[in-house]
Parts: structure tokens; sequence; C-alpha cells
């Protein structure tokens, strides 16, 4: 679940409320711009407020960060929660966030060649405690990893709409978050092209190709655009779909969105595991409770 919030005591209450309820993980945003907290203060307090919910940002945006000063943060974070935390590391996306920060925006290419170096030295760092890693972005000379977490290394999330991004999440995480193309930064046709069953499939395509035999280690991630559960759903999304340039019956079959009754989403949710491999749903803040009986009833399956 990811969630934007605006007092502590809010903040803690949701997580613990998500952790009631059998939510698996709560997200925070990362980004400069907006209503929001800064994550790896806010994850602290969660972790002590929590006992068994996962948690971490979706995303991290690399180039907020050193690798570095980012694995320390993480190794503490593991720590203080006892081995829970998920972060999604993330190339970058939003502009106006480098323009507030005085950030160069640079290329896509650029910024994905960035994250790549960033998560060779975190691998390093978590899996050896050091790192000597010389790159055209980042040199570290005998840098150590402090400090030392007795729960391991945090798993780690990597997700994208294009290829390059999925490729590289293919490559170094272990859940994959397969996501929409929003590389033309507007609705019209690109978009409704983007959002397509056809367009997820050949995502997951990409993946798989890569991964190869490393496929059954991989978890598949879908962040939802729609997650709306009532006996009135289906009809709400057909009715809104054409003004997403959609025919109404077609925005139903669209991956990221879930709308029906209880049994009907947990038919989706089952159909499209078999179909795309997503077995990690995320939803949003002001869904927590209605998306709550679908999360109870397949617990366990």
């Amino acid at each position: 679940m990811s969630t934007l919030t605006s007092g502590v005591d809010e903040l803690v209450g949701l997580a613990r409320r998500a952790e009631e309820l059998g939510y698996s993980s709560i997200f925070l945003p990362d980004h400069l711009a907006g209503d929001q907290w800064s994550p790896i203060s806010a994850l602290g307090a969660i972790a002590s407020a929590t006992s068994s919910i996962k948690l971490g940002a979706l995303v991290f945006c690399n180039d907020y960060r050193h690798p570095l000063i980012l694995a320390q943060e993480l190794a503490t974070l593991q720590e203080l929660s006892h081995g829970r935390i998920e972060f999604g590391l993330g190339a970058g996306w939003m502009k106006s966030d480098y323009e507030q920060g005085g950030i160069a925006f640079d290329s896509a290419g650029i910024r994905i060649a960035r994250l790549e170096e960033s998560l060779t030295i975190l691998a390093e760092l978590f899996d050896s405690r050091v790192s000597n890693f010389s790159g055209k972005f980042y040199q570290l000379n005998d840098a150590k990893l402090q400090p030392l977490s007795t729960y391991g290394k945090p798993a780690l999330i990597v997700g994208g709409g294009g290829r390059k991004m999925l490729e590289l999440a293919a490559r170094s995480a272990g859940i994959v978050g397969i996501n929409v193309n929003l590389a033309s930064g507007a609705l019209g046709p690109d978009l409704v092209a983007e959002v397509g069953p056809a367009a997820f499939a050949r995502r997951v395509g990409w993946v798989r190709d890569v991964a190869g035999a490393h496929m059954d280690d991989i978890e598949l991630q879908c962040l939802t655009f729609v997650a709306k559960v009532s006996p009135e759903a289906r009809s709400w999304v057909a009715e809104m779909a054409p003004a997403f340039g959609l025919e109404g019956s077609a925005a139903l079959d669209i991956p990221i969105v879930l709308a029906g009754t209880v049994a009907e989403v947990c038919a989706t949710l089952e159909s499209r595991r078999r179909e795309y491999g997503f077995s990690y749903w995320v939803i949003h803040q002001s869904e927590l409770e209605e998306f709550a009986p679908v999360v109870a009833e397949l617990q366990g399956r």
C-alpha cells in the first residue's frame, strides 16, 4: 500500500491499521515537492510503531542521495525494523523535483546508467560490507557499510515501463515493478496504448527474457491506477473510461484497474497472476478500508 498523510499520529495510526488489516507492506513516496514526509525519518517512526508489516519507499530517487549514504540509511532502517525493509530505487522522473532542488535533469539514458552504478554499489556494500567501485558517476575508496544490520540486506524493488529500466530491474532486483511508461507526459492515444493488456504482456516478456532461469526468484509487482471494490465499481469504471479515451468495457481489462465486488476482484487478481505473473499489488491510501476484504479473502492463496 502506498500512502501520503499529514500528521505523525495519523501516519503511525495508518501503518498500524494497515498491519491490522493484513496488508503486507506500506510505502512512502520520495519527492521534494508536495505534502509528504521525508521518507527515511518517517519510516523510522513507522518501524518503531509496528511489528510485522514491511515498509519502504516506492521509490527512492537515486539522484537525491549518494549510494553509500543511502546504504547506511537502509542498513539502519533494516535494524530498527527488525528486517522489514523493502526499498524501491528509481532513476528519477519528476522534473519539478529536479528544478526545485537545482539538480541537473539529465537524459533518461544517463539517469538509468547512474542508477545502474548505484545498484552495483549497494549490492557490493550489502553483500561484502565494502566497496571500491570506480565508475563514470561514482568512485568509492574502501567504503564500508556501517552500521552492520543483523537482519541481512533489505529487499530491493526496481520497476519501470520502458525496456531499458525493466531489463535493469530483471538483472538487479528480487521484486520487479511492471509500470506504465509515461514518457509522453500527457493523456491521449499514446497513453491508451501503454496501459493495455498487450503492453503489459510485452513488459513482462522483457523481464522474462533477461531473467531466464532466475525468473522463479523474482516477484512481479503492479501499481494500480484504480482499485475500487463495490457492487457498482465495474459500471463506475465503464462510465469513466471515455474521459481517458477508452471504451467502457475495455477499461476493465487494463491490468492497473481492479474493479468489482470482492469475489470479482479476487477472480481478476487470480486471472492476472496466471496471465502476467503478478503477485504483488500496490493500492493507495484512500482505498485501504475498501480493499481490505479482498486482502482478507486472499490470505494464504
